[in-house]
């Protein structure tokens, strides 16, 4: 009964040890103008430029009470939330993060109240730490959206606690965890083919929906951590702490603060602070070579240029005859060739360096979408030759696009 919430961007989503070689504690991190030498995704949050927001969520609370009372979410009692976990016992510990911890709990499915362990829906708590202005204002945010946006492929948030001090959240709970544990966890079962276009495809489904929604939401921290799974692996947004509203009327983009997980981030959002849907597109793509390869965006444990998913495997992506360098090895080859190709084209056009030039979420959606049918595999890889003969040929958008004057290569000390 009921699936539930086990990762965000701040918390470990495991459930179970940590690994060791995912950084995901706030720590420095420079923006270099050659290739990135970062550990595994990082927080990263710097200076914001001066220019003046040109978009907001309709309609925009100015105030917590006014957010909290706009939403269609339930204000549960901190004790009712302290039953539901067991007094949030390590034991129903999930997670832990930079926002706080992720507690495992029950509720009845019908009245929402506590219910014994076992018994009713299984539910995820996410607790806030006390400390530190910027996890609240995320929290914040959170509500603020799930509490007013919902489709199949967004988490979705039954509702909060703000009592006192204590600021928590409370999600369905996802059977199967985040993407990043089962492409990356020693020990988890490698996902097939089909399961990671069926992953791919939910993925871009919600992204789709935020893009395309009346008042364009960006989701702004789109990686394999935020995509959690339920019981048959349909894929759903989760935390929805950095997303901003689009731009209004004519305008392109919004101006804003830099925020996000470095190796995910589009390099003229770093650059510039001028954010806009189609950064969520690049973050789209690093997370379909993070499919093909099973690698993560950035690591630390390897060599010189194999530290950035995106600069390794730029040389491979436009060659059939390459490609299966980068592939990963637990799929054992069992994967279509022409469709892995398809894939690789499609993660280019994503990576684009001109941001104006990688396609809508939509147009990827509609790829993804005929993929799932291998027999449309051919298909795809003849359209994409073609829209490559006849326009742009994609250029890859690597740490090294940034520019060697980059404003960006101070250390911040707030990081994903």
């Amino acid at each position: 009964m009921g699936n539930c919430f086990t990762s965000s961007s701040r918390v470990d989503s495991s459930q179970g040890a940590a690994d060791p070689s995912r950084g995901n504690v706030k720590t420095g991190l420079s923006f270099p103008s050659t290739r990135t030498t970062s550990t595994t995704p990082s927080t990263l949050t710097v200076p914001s430029y001066s220019g003046k927001s040109t978009g907001e969520f309709l309609p925009t609370p100015r105030t917590e009470g006014e957010i909290l009372s706009s939403s269609n979410l339930k204000a549960f009692p901190f004790n009712e939330l302290k039953s539901a976990t067991r007094n949030f016992r390590p034991d129903s510990l999930l997670g832990e993060g930079g926002f706080g911890y992720v507690f495992k709990g029950w509720i009845d499915e019908e009245t929402l109240t506590a219910s014994k362990p076992g018994c009713g829906m299984v539910i995820a708590v996410k607790r806030l730490k006390p400390e530190g202005f910027q996890g609240h204002k995320e929290w914040l945010t959170e509500v603020q959206y799930l509490g007013q946006l919902h489709h199949p492929n967004l988490v979705k948030l039954y509702g909060y606690c703000a009592e006192g001090d204590n600021r928590l959240l409370v999600y369905e709970f996802m059977t199967k965890g985040s993407l990043e544990n089962h492409l990356f966890r020693r020990g988890a079962q490698p996902l097939s083919w089909a399961i990671r276009i069926k992953v791919a495809v939910g993925a871009a489904r919600g992204l789709s929906f935020l893009h395309d929604s009346e008042n364009q939401v960006i989701y702004r921290d789109f990686k394999a951590s935020n995509i959690l799974l339920d019981v048959n692996f349909n894929a759903k947004l989760s935390d929805f702490g950095l997303a901003k509203a689009g731009p209004t009327g004519d305008r392109t983009h919004v101006s804003t603060q830099v925020v996000g997980t470095h190796g995910y981030a589009a390099p003229e959002y770093l650059a510039t602070g001028r954010l806009s849907a189609k950064a969520d597109v690049y973050s789209f793509g690093v997370v379909l070579l993070e499919l093909l390869s099973g690698r993560r965006a950035l690591d630390k444990t390897k060599i010189g240029v194999e530290q950035s998913l995106v600069d390794w495997a730029a040389p491979y992506l436009g060659d059939k005859r390459t490609l299966f360098r980068i592939m990963d090895t637990r799929l054992e080859g069992q994967y279509p060739k022409k469709g892995a190709y398809a894939v690789a084209s499609l993660a280019l056009q994503c990576l684009h360096n001109e941001a104006k030039l990688r396609p809508r979420m939509s147009e990827v959606l509609a790829t993804l979408e005929l993929l799932q049918d291998s027999k449309d595999a051919a298909k795809l890889t003849q359209m994409e030759q073609q829209r490559n003969a006849s326009g742009h040929v994609p250029r890859l958008a690597t740490t090294q696009g940034v520019g060697s004057q980059s404003p960006f290569q101070q250390r911040s000390p707030h990081m994903r």
